[in-house]
């Protein structure tokens, strides 16, 4: 007996990397007479609670012979999540996972507390999605602290939160969220044997990662198929209308699944103003949505030939003299503002507002001084790059880009011929992009159903038995 305890206990040293590793913590103990070893990542221990179980061990008397690792666990375990593992690997995986291993000699496996405590921040608005009236609190990178948020807004037993692992190496945790008698089965079903079948051996962009691993393989195609969001209001409400939530642990963005495209002009703002002004907002963002596709390449494409351009439309036409062709132009400011996305991502909070006026000063004013841009594209792609920002998923912000530029290519290249062949093209994209579950990407266009689609396109009223 002695000499098995030694075996396991060495085993366990080994594969937990104690020694190796310098967060890793064993502890030996006496509890009862036997020998026992606590293993623990001290970056994830609840010092008060651990110290409060192993006085409670200090102070048990001699074990009975033919106690049983489960009778133990119900007479002198006091941590309330504890339970027995016989799996060594699952024992492992558990620990690095955060929780503890207790073994205890002459009893074979071991017990599992749960006695972890992560370090997080604190549960704050997201900057991406601000309100004016409403919650202002948001998701976190803990998955536990996630499923919180979401309880305590939806206290009903029809909410499901079923646990997943992925990934061989990281083993990540992810939580399926959704309504029971809500959500479509066969979409629950689906994504939860798309996520079985993930084989990837670590899911080190968290959400990006996995959606990476499900998605249909489109490469071409860069209207996204995933919604997010860190708002758990909005998250809420998405449960209750039938969606799928999918969370995973290390990441504040939750996926929202099913996804249309109408999807996307929905926010949270529409729901904290009364239904007439939400209703207005929700059409204002679809109408930008179809400006930022189409407004630059359509003014390329009057002011290309200045000649056969009506003259009612002159206004539109180009005063100052310009050396760069206005295609070269349009491209160069489409450059330009990534390029400064970019760069702000890395520049200090306390030189945020210097690099904006340098890039105020320097790349607008000289360019246009020195006649290699116009006021009017500068004009244009300002509000194209103003446009995006009322569209809260990124992914549909560089979609539309893209789409703008080919746009702007085939102009250049076949005249109205290119403009006609590039709308063709986005719808064509549109009506072919697979979302990874649902009914399709234009649906309730395509299938139709003029309900669903008169309440995507307008605010509606909350009444008693209106989610």
């Amino acid at each position: 007996m002695k000499g098995r305890f030694d075996e396991s206990t060495a085993m366990l040293d080994h594969l937990l990397g104690v020694g190796r590793s310098f967060d890793m913590t064993r502890r030996s103990l006496c509890i009862g007479g036997r020998r026992a070893v606590l293993w623990v990542i001290n970056g994830y221990a609840e010092d008060g609670l651990l110290e409060r179980a192993i006085s409670a061990w200090r102070e048990t008397g001699p074990l009975e012979e033919e106690l049983t690792l489960q009778a133990f666990l119900d007479r002198y375990v006091t941590v309330c999540d504890a339970a027995v593992e016989e799996d060594l690997q699952k024992a492992v995986t558990a620990v690095f996972s955060g929780k503890s291993l207790l073994v205890l000699e002459g009893l074979p496996g071991g017990i599992l507390l749960d006695a972890k405590q992560f370090p997080l921040r604190g549960v704050e608005e997201p900057n991406s999605s601000k309100v004016l009236r409403g919650s202002h609190d948001g998701f976190v990178e803990s998955l536990m602290t996630n499923a919180a948020l979401l309880r305590r807004r939806i206290r009903d037993p029809a909410l499901i939160l079923e646990r997943l692992v992925v990934g061989g190496r990281s083993r990540t945790d992810v939580a399926l969220c959704y309504m029971e008698g809500e959500a479509d089965p066969a979409v629950v079903d689906t994504l939860r044997q798309k996520l079985q079948a993930i084989d990837v051996g670590s899911v080190a962009m968290s959400q990006e990662s996995i959606s990476e691993a499900i998605v249909p393989r489109q490469w071409y195609n860069p209207f996204p198929k995933v919604r997010y969001t860190e708002r758990p209001d909005m998250a809420t409400a998405s449960v209750m209308e039938g969606s799928v939530l999918l969370m995973v642990d290390n990441s504040p963005a939750v996926m929202v699944l099913p996804v249309s495209l109408f999807q996307f002009a929905e926010e949270v703002n529409d729901y904290y103003f009364p239904p007439l002004v939400g209703s207005y907002l929700r059409l204002v963002r679809v109408l930008v949505l179809l400006l930022t596709i189409f407004i630059t390449p359509l003014w390329y494409l009057l002011v290309k030939d200045p000649g056969r351009l009506h003259t009612d439309l002159h206004f539109l036409l180009i005063q100052d003299e310009y050396f760069v062709p206005l295609i070269v132009q349009l491209l160069l400011v489409e450059l330009i503002v990534d390029i400064l996305k970019l760069a702000s991502l890395n520049t200090p909070d306390t030189l945020g507002n210097s690099f904006s006026m340098l890039g105020a000063l320097i790349l607008g004013d000289f360019a246009v001084q020195s006649r290699w841009l116009v006021p009017e594209v500068l004009v244009y792609m300002a509000f194209v790059a103003i446009a995006n920002f009322t569209q809260h998923s990124f992914e549909l912000g560089y979609a539309c880009k893209l789409c703008r530029m080919a746009l702007l290519v085939l102009i250049w290249l076949l005249d109205w011929w290119g403009f006609g062949l590039g709308v063709l093209g986005v719808v064509v994209l549109l009506a072919t992009n697979r979302p990874l579950v649902g009914k399709g990407y234009l649906y309730p266009l395509i299938p139709w159903d003029g309900k669903k689609l008169w309440a995507l396109l307008h605010r509606r009223p909350i009444h008693k038995n209106n989610t």
